[in-house]
């Protein structure tokens, strides 16, 4: 029996502002697991006991890609980072108040408040994800900044560690020298090998490349700006 839809008020992000980026180097007061076995996820998915997630969206912000893949993929468990306190709180009301106010969809969306380049191998264990998002990171654009963006060589060993064979890294930003950036460290590290948007929609996966290009508040703002977003995806490698 399909479940009534209750009229609830969803969060406003006027009331959840603050700086668009935050130091990832700073101390922050964050409290994370020590391993990933120490995870209870049925905080996070009640509706799913015993399951893990298998997409992580790096820096969520205000968790727009969450929101349009939580119905397109009902039984995968996509979840959110968000390092700023605000900016995470609002996505978790947001699915609160959707959850409430759907008829029993949006159980397999979540967020925690974490610092991704600190603790991603805290929360995911040994190739359990099949997807990574890094969808408009900032760009760091001075040079002594460089060592804060989120894709760098220390960090993609990481990302291999904690994304199964065949998995898919997906980052778009409308900064081209971040973007060559991200292209230069992903195809140098042996791990990784680039796939197009052609071959990813071929598989089955447009509707993940159409999120990526779309669903963001920063996508959003490129588009009404008439600004070039660049999408680049990796692939990781099975190696025996």
């Amino acid at each position: 029996m399909k479940r009534k839809r209750t009229e609830v008020a969803l969060p406003q992000k006027k009331h959840y502002r603050q700086r668009a980026h935050a130091n990832p180097f700073s101390d922050h007061a964050l409290h994370y697991p020590a391993a990933p076995a120490a995870v209870d996820w049925a905080d996070h998915f009640p509706a799913f006991p015993g399951r893990a997630p298998e997409f992580a969206d790096i820096g969520c912000g205000f968790g727009g890609l969450l929101i349009q893949l939580a119905p397109v993929f009902p039984d995968t468990l996509i979840l959110g980072l968000e390092i700023r306190v605000q900016v995470s709180q609002y996505v978790q009301d947001r699915i609160s108040a959707l959850r409430v106010a759907s008829d029993g969809s949006y159980q397999n969306v979540s967020v925690v408040r974490a610092n991704a380049m600190k603790f991603l191998p805290n929360y995911f264990a040994k190739h359990s994800l099949s997807a990574l998002f890094f969808l408009f990171p900032d760009p760091h654009f001075k040079s002594r900044k460089h060592k804060a963006r989120i894709i760098s060589p220390t960090l993609l060993a990481e990302y291999a560690y904690v994304l199964r064979p065949g998995g898919i890294v997906y980052t778009i930003t409308d900064v081209k020298d971040l973007h060559d950036w991200m292209c230069t460290h992903l195809t140098a590290f042996p791990l990784f090998e680039p796939v197009d948007e052609e071959t990813l929609r071929a598989e089955g996966k447009g509707p993940i490349v159409d999120a990526v290009y779309t669903s963001t508040e920063e996508g959003k703002k490129v588009e009404r700006n008439g600004g070039q977003k660049w999408l680049a995806c990796f692939r990781r490698i099975d190696v025996q």
